[in-house]
């Protein structure tokens, strides 16, 4: 009777911490939930002049490069990376999507992050920028 006891009290045990584990592992933190949001993403030159092709385009595309050195044809702002307070007046809202690029990819990565650590969901940096756009056989025009 004893082992019966003991088989039903360790049987009672495991299921009882199978159902925990599975409810914890179901629920969800929503600080994590808004970090899984707000992500540092990249986007390739020719996803980039796939969006530039596209004249009915949901991005807002920024060059952050500083001094200015030219930009890729259909940029819609040019504003310093280290110019947050500049930068976000002029972006739409924070889950709008955003391309950030800048001569060689470093200043965009920067305020990209930045953005990020602000609360924007969809900002995309453009690793090598300007050069990889150039590498890649496209154009750039000076609009200054």
């Amino acid at each position: 009777m004893r082992v019966l006891m003991f088989g039903l009290i360790a049987l009672t045990v495991i299921v009882v911490a199978a159902c925990s584990s599975t409810d914890n592992a179901n629920r969800t933190n929503p600080a994590e939930e808004t970090e899984q949001l707000a992500a540092y993403r990249t986007m390739s030159i020719d996803d980039l002049a796939a969006v530039m092709a596209d004249t009915d385009r949901a991005y807002t595309v920024v060059n952050v490069h500083i001094p200015y050195q030219g930009e890729i044809e259909g940029t819609d702002y040019n504003i310093s990376y280290n110019d947050i307070d500049a930068l976000t007046v002029a972006l739409p809202d924070k889950d709008a999507p955003i391309i950030l690029y800048c001569r060689s990819g470093n200043m965009s990565e920067q305020a990209t992050h930045d953005l990020v650590e602000l609360g924007y969901t969809q900002v995309y940096d453009v690793p090598g920028g300007m050069n990889s756009w150039q590498s890649s056989g496209r154009a750039l025009v000076d609009n200054q």
